[in-house]
């Protein structure tokens, strides 16, 4: 068990509330431990950057996963197999898009790279993000899922998202 998780579920039972860890997912991002995970050389254009992440959690379906990931300085290209959703919980990033129009991402940011776009990174000192990972499927087949789960709802199986 991992503080973070220990933290929570002290949190929780101080409140009366307990939480079934097979379905549930708390974790401290800033105190997880981290693996490393080298960029593609051949993706590196400047520096020496020195990236490592960890996997916190995937959906049941495989489809969708969240990840801490940081990064020491240096400037890469980026190329997105799947739909990522990022926070920046540390540090800053600016990103270079196709037009070659930078943007900065720092602490409290959020950004959304969609499946198949590329840019470039260029990381002055460290950064490190959270990551919504999201695998792209066919529109037929996200139509169908709407579909499925609009469905669902109408027979009272499945509630509508309070979000």
């Amino acid at each position: 068990m991992t503080r973070s998780w220990a933290r929570a579920q002290s949190y929780l039972a101080q409140k009366g509330c307990e939480l079934n860890m097979s379905s549930i997912i708390l974790e401290a991002a800033d105190l997880v431990a981290l693996d490393p995970a080298p960029i593609s050389p051949d993706w590196i254009l400047a520096g020496t950057p020195q990236a490592r992440s960890k996997l916190l959690a995937k959906s049941h379906d495989g489809t969708s996963s969240i990840m801490v990931w940081e990064c020491t300085a240096g400037r890469f290209n980026w190329h997105y197999s799947e739909d990522e959703t990022v926070v920046i919980i540390s540090g800053e990033v600016f990103i270079r898009s196709a037009k070659g129009e930078e943007t900065r991402l720092g602490q409290g940011d959020v950004g959304f790279f969609p499946a198949g776009s590329s840019c470039t990174w260029r990381i002055n000192d460290r950064v490190k993000k959270v990551a919504v990972l999201r695998k792209d499927m066919p529109l037929a087949l996200g139509f169908g899922v709407r579909l499925w789960n609009k469905a669902l709802r109408l027979l009272g199986i499945r509630s509508q998202s309070s979000l």
